[in-house]
């Protein structure tokens, strides 16, 4: 197995779990599950904002602990001060480190779109991605049929979020493309071996179509990369560890933004 199927068999068990615990109805009834989502295509366009997604990310299961000794709710705000068109929040503790909680105090504490990063495969974590008080949601083409993406989707839709599709190849791309999406996503790590390489955008970006705003996921540390993904047409860059292994996430967002 690779380390996504076990991700995903954990997700699984994790979900059905959730479910036991929390209803629909439930979900429903929370805080923010009526409240009026951003939009991503407004901010990640903005021309006072930089286009970046900051990510807050405790660990991965590749690099280990990244950085657990600062607060959610500091870091976020801290990001969407230095300019961030939006931000990602992991919401997957076996893995990553993340919570739930993590969502609804970056939410509380900011004004700008808020992805949920999870692992979505199953119709109830977009429910709990409104109620947790998400914008976006991640859909992963690598763990989901084109069926699922197209339905997933369109549950988002009816829910008002955002929705931000992953892929890795060609492949995937070409088959996952669907009418609900807002925003596709080159991950430019291999998620069965962890490798890295920006190529990957380059190599994809002339395949998204243009309606869908263009995102480059994951080995960007550096401004004149996302100088360079800009001129080719991208117009998002999501960004985590690259400012979460510091002490002070936010500085060093701070300082990575006077070079754009």
């Amino acid at each position: 197995m690779t380390i996504l199927d076990k991700i995903v068999a954990h997700k699984k068990r994790e979900v059905a779990r959730d479910k036991c615990e929390t209803t629909y109805v439930e979900l429903e009834e929370s805080e923010f599950f009526h409240r009026e989502t951003y939009s991503f295509r407004d901010f990640l366009l903005a021309p006072e904002r930089t286009g970046i997604i900051a990510e807050f990310k405790r660990k991965s299961p590749s690099k280990g602990i990244i950085n657990d000794e600062v607060l959610v709710k500091e870091v976020t705000k801290d990001y969407a001060d230095a300019g961030a068109s939006a931000l990602s929040v992991l919401t997957d503790r076996n893995f990553f480190g993340g919570r739930k909680l993590d969502l609804k105090r970056a939410r509380k504490a900011n004004t700008i779109p808020v992805l949920r990063k999870d692992f979505m495969i199953d119709e109830y974590q977009i429910v709990e991605a409104k109620a947790l008080g998400a914008d976006i949601i991640l859909l992963i083409a690598a763990i989901l049929t084109p069926e699922e993406i197209k339905n997933f989707a369109a549950l988002a839709k009816s829910l008002n979020l955002n929705v931000l599709l992953e892929v890795h190849n060609l492949e995937e791309l070409e088959r996952s493309i669907d009418n609900n999406l807002d925003a596709i996503g080159v991950n430019n790590r291999n998620l069965a071996d962890f490798t890295v390489s920006v190529q990957n955008s380059y190599d994809l970006v002339n395949h998204i179509p243009n309606e869908f705003l263009k995102i480059s996921e994951s080995a960007i540390s550096d401004t004149e990369t996302i100088k360079g993904l800009k001129q080719v047409g991208f117009n998002g860059f999501l960004i985590g560890e690259n400012f979460m292994k510091q002490a002070d996430p936010g500085a060093a967002m701070r300082e990575f933004v006077k070079g754009l």
